[in-house]
């Protein structure tokens, strides 16, 4: 059986929030395999995280860059090893740098830059991550930045008509779904998205719960509880968050598109949050 170290227990609790012995012995039961843990603390309702997962503890900021016309925009995460350089000027203006440059070349080479930078203040950094996002019909690329740069957006939409693009109302809609990724943590624009997989577990997780009830009542429960999987894990079925989550946002989308004339498409999004990235 494998050892159980102190910091596997705590890294466990980081990820699930579930108490100290529970976390021991759902590790002792997974013979050490924190995600295999993780199922087990959620069958037994000890754990309501369920897509926490394991991070590095690194710093950084995420930068972003839009073109002027909003048909091409680059999110990029830049690593550093303390908050305190993650604040560094010297450190932000790079980092916007490398996104703006990447939207003028996907494939522009930094590693001078980065080698530089590093002996001027002394700490490693590294870029794990970016995207790219370009327009090639009728739509509008945006971007987001929260905390302090530690949580960027990026999403694209798009329309049917060019002059709904031109409106001020689908700017506006652009910019809250932006605000609404950043807040609300999708990982997927529609069910259709997500993983066969990953519906799987969830049924799997659920049906466990709900184990000693009647197959009728069972069947029921794990409908209900995947129903609420999805308004958590799909953005257009979350509670639109300026609307009090008092209508979905497809339903707003929906609303905005009705009053422009037009079909209005959330297309794509990413999301990156400060060390979330594998390391480099």
């Amino acid at each position: 059986m494998a050892e159980i170290t102190a910091a596997a227990v705590a890294k466990l609790r980081e990820m699930t929030g579930a108490g100290m012995m529970d976390c021991k012995k759902a590790l002792s039961e997974a013979n050490g395999d924190l995600s295999a843990a993780v199922d087990i603390l959620r069958k037994k309702g000890a754990a309501t995280a369920t897509t926490k997962g394991t991070r590095e503890a690194r710093e950084g900021v995420v930068a972003r860059y839009v073109a002027p016309d909003g048909r091409l925009g680059v999110l990029v995460e830049v690593n550093c090893q303390t908050d305190f350089v993650a604040r560094n000027d010297s450190f932000k203006a790079f980092a916007d740098d490398v996104a703006k440059r990447l939207a003028a070349d996907p494939k522009a080479d930094f590693e001078a830059d980065r080698v530089a930078l590093v002996a001027k203040i002394r700490e490693n950094i590294q870029i794990p991550r970016h995207a790219r996002m370009e327009v090639t019909s009728n739509g509008m690329v945006a971007a987001y930045i929260h905390t302090g740069g530690k949580v960027g957006v990026l999403v694209e939409v798009g329309a049917g008509k060019e002059t709904t693009v031109a409106a001020e109302e689908f700017k506006q809609l652009v910019k809250d779904i932006t605000l609404q990724i950043a807040a609300g943590h999708p990982f997927a624009v529609t069910r259709e998205q997500v993983p066969a997989e990953v519906v799987a577990k969830e049924k799997e997780i659920a049906a466990d719960q709900v184990k000693n009830k009647p197959p009728h009542a069972m069947a029921k429960i794990v409908e209900g509880k995947l129903e609420k999987f999805y308004q958590t894990y799909c953005l257009v079925d979350q509670g639109f968050v300026k609307k009090n989550s008092e209508v979905s946002v497809k339903e707003h989308v929906g609303s905005v598109a009705k009053q422009l004339g037009d079909e209005i498409t959330i297309r794509r999004f990413v999301r990156f949050q400060v060390g979330e990235a594998a390391p480099a």
